[in-house]
């Protein structure tokens, strides 16, 4: 993750082309139910960190200023209400006719999903990019965006050429998990037998 831009500007083809890659991720039930809000320049990027920072963590932050140099921010929204009304037609209602009970929402994976396309793709292109997580704002964003209430902000990209030194996260100096240490074949683990 990129956490300094420099704040040049993406083409504006490099940025479709990333758009559309993010777009084209798996989607549960064919349902597309995610969109993305696009804010290219400090005018439309300030709309971003105004709803969801403040005066008081910009002067505390070490990284407000590489990261608030982004030229494009990406803002994926989910929307439950269309899952619900896909898994109600003909081809996925269940059997008895009840309605799907989401364990998982798969509203929000397919978000996901585009966000990784987007961070991938960026990363194929040599480009900077950062996911930061939903905090703090989101009603506030909203609002300054427009967006409909039933729509679920997941949070946001950050997207334009690194600049250095990039600072890196706390998080990077934790170790690695292994293979041995995540991956589980055949099985979990075996209970005891008595």
């Amino acid at each position: 993750m990129s956490r300094n831009f420099t704040g040049e500007a993406l083409e504006p083809s490099v940025l479709d082309e990333l758009l559309t890659l993010a777009l084209s991720a798996p989607s549960a039930g064919n349902t597309q139910g995610r969109d993305l809000v696009v804010l290219e320049g400090p005018d439309q990027t300030a709309d971003y960190w105004d709803a969801t920072t403040d005066p008081a963590w910009r002067a505390r932050s070490r990284r407000f200023e590489g990261l608030s140099r982004a030229p494009v921010i990406v803002l994926p929204f989910s929307d439950p209400t269309a899952y619900v009304e896909r898994y109600r037609e003909p081809d996925k209602v269940r059997a008895d006719g009840e309605a799907v009970d989401w364990v998982v929402p798969y509203w929000h994976v397919d978000a996901a999903f585009a966000v990784q396309t987007l961070l991938l793709a960026a990363a194929d292109r040599g480009l900077g990019a950062a996911f930061l997580g939903n905090f703090r704002g989101e009603e506030a964003l909203k609002v300054t965006l427009g967006v409909p209430d039933r729509w679920c902000w997941l949070g946001a990209v950050l997207l334009g050429e690194s600049a250095r030194p990039d600072p890196p996260s706390s998080s990077a100096t934790r170790p690695k998990r292994t293979l041995a240490d995540a991956v589980h074949r055949g099985h979990w683990g075996r209970p005891t037998r008595s």
